[in-house]
């Protein structure tokens, strides 16, 4: 069996999924070099962080946070892709492990009830094969007491890409596009919207607005990475 890994390793070595070396046995997901030098934001215990201030007059949250600064052409980009366009599921689960630790040292999340991934149209889901926030949530979860329910917040609306729309168009493609099931579960909790990356938040101003139509509902926001800087 030891033959039979080893050769595997030879043609088929694990790689760090943001800069493509290879990793040393004792390294999962990521090297080591990408574990310390990706770029964090360590928002999660800073209040009017640039994340918050991006929803700021726009819904209703009472905190906001990602673990790394999204920046085009950098490794922090690389992972994102490898996650969500190439299926690497490990990344989601591996961030949101790491990541819930943080969160749950903190006053600000500590609290958490309940996590709630950004759904995908059944349409969506259907291509890619699994929600990327999903998966991140679920690695939240192993860290936090908080349980992930990806059945209370619906998209009802199938909506085309966002990658290459202004902000406007944005923020008019994902208007109104969620709805709650059993909301009377919700009232009184402290819920955890999830995203993979936030850019101009108006997926995620969406869902905070849909939600926050509960009764005495604290709402936070994570991502794993955010371009607001």
């Amino acid at each position: 069996m030891k033959i039979i890994n080893n050769l595997i390793e030879i043609f088929y070595p694990k790689i760090c999924l943001a800069c493509e070396r290879r990793l040393l046995d004792h390294e999962r997901v990521l090297c080591s070099y990408c574990e310390l030098n990706l770029p964090k934001t360590n928002f999660h215990d800073r209040e009017s962080n640039p994340v918050e201030i991006l929803f700021w007059g726009r819904c209703n949250i009472d905190s906001a946070s990602a673990y790394y600064r999204y920046i085009k052409q950098g490794n922090v980009q690389n992972l994102i892709h490898n996650f969500k366009y190439k299926g690497y599921q490990e990344i989601g689960l591996y961030i949101g492990e790491i990541y819930g630790k943080q969160l749950m040292a903190s006053e600000r999340y500590k609290t958490v009830d309940l996590i709630i991934p950004v759904p995908l149209h059944n349409k969506k889901l259907k291509i890619r094969g699994f929600n990327q926030s999903e998966v991140f949530a679920h690695g939240l979860s192993r860290s936090m007491k908080a349980i992930t329910d990806s059945t209370i917040l619906i998209r009802n609306i199938h909506t085309s890409t966002q990658t290459k729309k202004s902000r406007w168009d944005r923020h008019k493609n994902v208007s109104s596009i969620f709805s709650i099931k059993n909301p009377e579960l919700l009232k009184g909790k402290h819920i955890m919207i999830v995203d993979d990356v936030i850019t101009t938040g108006s997926t995620i101003e969406s869902c905070v607005n849909t939600l926050t139509e509960i009764e005495d509902v604290k709402i936070s926001v994570i991502a794993i990475a955010s371009a607001a800087h």
